[in-house]
This record gives structure tokens, sequence and C-alpha cells, in this order.
């Protein structure tokens, strides 16, 4: 056994962790919840909503994303800038293939949305 001298960084041989033992052995359980987690299943999550009178069973994001959409369509500036940066991050972020994604009915949408929407947050020039 080589002897060396102890010290930060440096612990005795005895102390040192041995090959392939963690330094953290129970840790935090394989699949445990995080706020990642727990915010996807929050918004998965069915609430039932009423659309022209008739009741329709959507999930809570559907939901949030109809109600920002509404707001914004209805000259909210706050709500049309946060649809135009959901917008933004569609089309320059594709989504994971989660099986779902955005319909294509939905993405038309923010298409023809979009231009109308930035040219109503130009600053109008004085003249």
């Amino acid at each position: 056994m080589r002897s060396y001298k102890v010290g930060y960084g440096k612990p005795p041989l005895a102390a040192r962790f041995k090959p392939g033992q963690s330094g953290n052995p129970r840790g935090r359980p394989k699949g445990s919840r995080n706020l990642a987690n727990d915010l996807a299943a929050e918004l998965e999550e069915l609430i039932t909503v009423r659309e022209q009178g008739r009741a329709r069973r959507v999930t809570k994001q559907r939901a949030l994303i109809k109600s920002l959409m509404e707001r914004a369509l209805a000259g909210n500036v706050r709500a049309s800038t946060a649809m135009l940066a959901l917008y933004a991050r569609i089309i320059t972020e594709p989504p994971k293939d989660d099986g779902e994604g955005v319909q294509p009915d939905e993405l038309e949408l923010l298409r023809q949305f979009a231009p109308r929407l930035l040219k109503s947050l130009q600053p109008k020039s004085r003249s």
C-alpha cells in the first residue's frame, strides 16, 4: 500500500467509494414524480367545456389553448402575444412524437391567424 498525504480531495483509501458503488445508494427512486411529470399528468386530464351550447370533453391543455385563442381573437394583446409565442415554438421546435401532436386543423388556424396578429402588434407609424 502506497502512502500519500490525506487532505482535501484525497480521502483515506478505506473511506473511498468502491468501484461501482454510488455515493447515495438509496437515492431518488426511478420513476418518482417531479414537476414536469405532475404538470403533464394535470394537463392530460379531461374536463367538460361548453362550445356552441354543447358539452364536450377535452383535455385541460386543449381547454387552455381554446381559451387563450378566444381572448386573442377578441383583441387581448397579452393573449395574442402568448399565442404567437406558442406558434413560434411549434414551428421552430417540432414536438416530440407522442402520437398526438398538433392537429392539422389547429396548425392551419395558427398559420392563418399569425400574420394578422403580427400586423396588429406592429407600432403604427406617425405621418
